[in-house]
């Protein structure tokens, strides 16, 4: 299937779940503090997780494997992740033709985040190891 249906495919994956009880706005600090060195598992609507893991050294690396997205996209991408403001921003090599996107990140319960992304989408993260 063409890359020009990533950003379709993807987005039907990581569609948003209803979002309830979100906390406090993350800062840039807090944000990198949270997320440096770790996993964070984005909820999908089918009940999977979509694992990402946020390198200290700025690299992001995703892998869809585990949902059987390889029939549909490429299944393994990575790019860079920085800090502006009080903003997780991205950038995959491949996916999303490789486009820069910005999340807000709030507290949930436990390792649980919400996000926000600059275009509007949202949904529910873990935090892992």
């Amino acid at each position: 299937m063409p890359l020009r249906h990533l950003p379709i495919i993807v987005a039907a994956v990581l569609a948003p779940t209803i979002v309830l009880g979100q906390g406090a706005t993350l800062s840039g600090s807090e944000i990198r503090s949270q997320i440096s060195g770790k996993r964070v598992y984005l909820a999908t609507p089918f009940g999977g997780e979509f694992p990402l893991y946020y390198q200290a050294n700025g690299t992001v690396d995703g892998s869809g494997e585990a949902l059987g997205l390889g029939r549909y996209m490429r299944p393994e991408d990575s790019g860079k992740w920085w800090i502006t403001g009080n903003q997780l921003c991205q950038q995959w090599t491949s996916w999303y033709d490789g486009k820069q996107f910005c999340f807000t990140l709030k507290d949930g319960e436990g390792d649980r985040l919400y996000w926000t992304r600059d275009d509007g989408l949202t949904g529910r993260a873990r935090i892992g190891n």
